[in-house]
């Protein structure tokens, strides 16, 4: 599996002929390198963990011009994101919620809790369901957790126990999500199990914490391996 990180909590993950877009924010996203054209090129699914602007982002976009090609893409997120985007044209979505399982055909998602808020498209904001974190299974390829946007909770250890994820994405910019030291603690005491970690929603705005270095430190002498590519940069699990 290829998996690239394309700035704040987006993702791209390639593997056995699928290319998952989860929660790609790029327009309007400082740190995005790059086009979407290219970021979504041959995308095969997207994956949204909630319904804030900086995680739906460009989902309606992507959708329309693959359609445009003749092309596709199922989007895969709770019933309220799922309605909201069927509202904006978008024809083919999988809604599901906490606790269930999908499968999409060559993998499975499943949702899992997070703690955070969701809700958009609108001023006050529309309610968009409960925040979730999204775990992928793909015959022969590594489990991958993406938490979504998350405070640290101590049932962290019991869906590692369900599911036997190796490969994490742990939001760590602190004020809407973990902090850095917060994130690190989590790994610690309740990823047993995981082999690598990925740091996201960070350096995107002022307010987030601006590189991954205090979660890196916290870590030292951790056994758990820990990638933190540049915005762009894939690696190999």
């Amino acid at each position: 599996m290829k998996i690239t990180w394309l700035g704040h909590a987006a993702f791209r993950l390639d593997f056995s002929g699928k290319a998952v877009l989860i929660d790609p924010f790029f327009t309007g996203n400082p740190v995005f390198k790059g086009t979407r054209e290219e970021a979504a090129r041959g995308c095969t699914h997207i994956l949204l963990t909630h319904g804030h602007g900086d995680h739906i982002g460009d989902t309606v976009a992507i959708v329309e011009e693959a359609a445009d090609a003749a092309r596709e893409i199922p989007v895969v997120a709770n019933p309220e994101i799922c309605a909201f985007l069927a509202g904006q044209g978008v024809g083919s979505t999988a809604f599901m919620n906490t606790g269930g399982t999908v499968d999409m055909g060559g993998f499975t998602v499943t949702m899992v809790r997070a703690d955070h808020s969701s809700g958009g498209g609108s001023n006050p904001p529309e309610y968009l369901g409960n925040p979730t974190g999204l775990i992928i299974k793909a015959p022969g390829e590594p489990t991958v957790w993406h938490m979504g946007d998350t405070d640290i909770f101590s049932d962290m250890a019991l869906l590692c126990e369900i599911h036997e994820p190796k490969v994490v994405f742990v939001p760590i910019g602190d004020r809407f999500t973990m902090s850095p030291k917060t994130a690190a603690l989590a790994v610690k005491r309740f990823l047993p199990g995981v082999e690598t970690v990925v740091p996201c929603h960070y350096a995107t705005f002022p307010l987030l914490v601006q590189d991954p270095s205090g979660f890196i430190e916290a870590l030292k002498g951790h056994k758990v391996k820990i990638e933190a590519p540049a915005v762009g940069g894939s690696f190999q699990v």
